[in-house]
């Protein structure tokens, strides 16, 4: 009987930390989590643009060259994105007008989806990103 009772108390420690520690849904917005485009680096930079979304939407945004802040506004699977000032940091021509045609993309989203760590903006152009877990 002591190994049952080893058993069960062990199964109901495991479930108790289950309850206590909170995890995001697999659905649920990435709230509080920085996710990166699942792109390539384009010529000229060492960067692939990334999000970081605060418990509140906020975003501080950084692409290929440019950067800055932006919000996020949420209901359901509909999103909302409005880009704040970005800094030019310099950008060639070409970087400039890859950023600003991903921010462009990025405020026509008007849904989204999550599939475990892979969130989609889905608008006119789709546009994948990678949760950071790590």
């Amino acid at each position: 009987m002591t190994a049952m009772t080893t058993l069960l108390r062990a199964t109901l420690a495991g479930a108790a930390f289950l309850i206590a520690v909170p995890v995001h849904a697999a659905d649920e917005f990435p709230f509080g989590m920085e996710m990166t485009l699942d792109a390539q680096r384009q010529p000229g930079s060492k960067r692939i643009p990334n999000l970081e979304i605060g418990d509140a939407g906020e975003a501080r945004v950084e692409l290929w060259c440019k950067g800055g802040k932006g919000q996020f506004s949420v209901a359901g699977n509909t999103v909302v994105f409005v880009a704040g000032a970005m800094e030019n940091r310099s950008c060639s021509d070409a970087q400039a007008t890859m950023d600003d045609q991903l921010l462009a993309d990025l405020g026509a989203a008007a849904n989204w989806q999550r599939r475990g760590d892979v969130v989609t903006f889905v608008g006119p152009k789709s546009l994948r990103f990678r949760l950071n877990t790590n």
